[in-house]
C-alpha cells in the first residue's frame, strides 16, 4: 500500500475517534444534566367524578384530573379533550383549551365540568328511559407542553354510574277530618307516593298545595322523613289546616258530598345514592274522599 493511503486511513481513523469522544461527551453531559434537574414525565389519573347537582333535565358533573410534575420547571396544560359515553354511544364530548399551568415539583387538580342534558340523551337514544341507571365510561385526553420534546397526550379514563330520574307520582288516597269548624278545620292528607326509579329515595322535605274542585286549601310541609324502596312507593300523613269560612258554600258542598276531584302540585327533596334531588310534581284531575277521623277504612281505601 502507498504511504499516501496510510496516511488517509489515519487521518479517518483520528476523526471517527474524535467523533465518538464528542459524542461520548455529549452523551455524558446529557446524563449528568438529566440527572441534576430529574428531569421526568408527568402523570395524570381521573381521581373523582362528583355529580355536583342533579334535577329531572339535566346531571352536572365534575371530573377531577390529578396532575403531578416532577420536574423543576412549570408544564402548561395545553388542551384538555374530554368524552362521557355509555356502553359505546357518546353522551357528550368537549374541549378545554389552555387548561392552566401545573407547578414545579408540584400536584395540581383540574375540575373539568360536564353537563349531560337527559332529553338530548333519550332523543338520541330511545332505549334509555327515564328511571333507569345507566354506566358511563369517561375518557380524557390530556395535552401537555414538555421542554425539549413537546407535546405529549396522558390517556385517562374512569367508569361509573348515573341515574335518569323519573318523577315521583303522588296521589292523594282519602282526606281525614280530624277537627271540624268553620273557623278552623284540620284534617289528615294520606298520599300515596310511587318510587318509579330503579334507586332508593330517602324522603326529606315535601311541599305541596292542596285543591279541592276549584278551591285553594293551601299547603304544608312533611313533618317526617321517610324512604321509598326502588319501584316501590309509601304511604304518606301530612297534616293540614284550613278556614272552611274563607270558602263559603262551595266548600261545605264538597265536604258533604264526601268526595270530590283534587290537585296536587309540590316539590319534593330526596337523597339518592347518586346525591340529593329536587322532583317536581304535579298531579291533576284525581279523585279523593273526604272521611271522618272516626269514619272506619274501606278496602277501597287501603293501598
Amino acid at each position: 500500500m502507498a504511504s499516501g493511503e496510510k496516511s488517509v486511513d489515519k487521518e479517518e481513523g483520528e476523526n471517527e475517534g474524535f467523533l465518538n469522544k464528542v459524542k461520548d461527551f455529549i452523551q455524558d453531559i446529557g446524563d449528568k444534566i438529566e440527572e441534576a434537574v430529574g428531569f421526568g414525565y408527568p402523570t395524570a389519573d381521573v381521581s373523582a367524578v362528583h355529580i355536583s347537582s342533579i334535577n329531572l333535565k339535566q346531571a352536572d358533573l365534575v371530573i377531577d384530573i390529578l396532575i403531578t410534575n416532577p420536574n423543576p420547571i412549570p408544564i402548561p396544560l395545553v388542551d384538555i379533550n374530554y368524552l362521557v359515553e355509555s356502553d359505546g354511544r357518546k353522551l357528550v364530548s368537549g374541549l378545554i383549551p389552555d387548561a392552566g399551568t401545573v407547578h414545579a415539583h408540584g400536584s395540581e387538580t383540574v375540575k373539568v365540568p360536564v353537563t349531560l342534558i337527559y332529553s338530548d340523551i333519550k332523543n338520541t337514544y330511545n332505549e334509555i328511559k327515564s328511571g333507569s341507571v345507566i354506566p358511563y365510561r369517561v375518557k380524557v385526553d390530556l395535552i401537555v407542553d414538555l421542554p425539549v420534546i413537546g407535546n405529549i397526550t396522558l390517556p385517562l379514563e374512569k367508569k361509573g354510574e348515573i341515574p335518569i330520574p323519573y318523577k315521583p307520582d303522588v296521589d292523594l288516597m282519602k282526606i281525614k277530618l280530624d277537627k271540624f269548624s268553620f273557623e278552623e278545620t284540620s284534617a289528615t292528607l294520606h298520599l300515596k307516593l310511587d318510587n318509579k326509579n330503579d334507586f332508593d329515595l330517602g324522603l326529606n322535605s315535601l311541599e305541596y298545595e292542596v285543591w279541592l274542585g276549584e278551591l285553594n286549601i293551601g299547603g304544608a310541609r312533611l313533618p317526617k322523613s321517610a324512604k321509598i324502596d326502588k319501584t316501590g312507593y309509601a304511604n304518606i300523613e301530612l297534616p293540614i289546616s284550613f278556614r272552611p269560612n274563607d270558602f263559603g258554600s262551595a266548600l261545605w258542598d264538597i265536604i258533604r258530598g264526601r268526595g270530590t276531584g283534587y290537585s296536587l302540585k309540590g316539590n319534593i327533596d330526596v337523597d339518592s345514592p347518586f346525591g340529593p334531588m329536587k322532583l317536581p310534581f304535579n298531579r291533576e284531575g284525581g279523585n279523593t274522599k273526604i272521611k271522618k277521623a272516626d269514619d272506619k277504612d274501606s278496602d277501597d281505601d287501603k293501598v
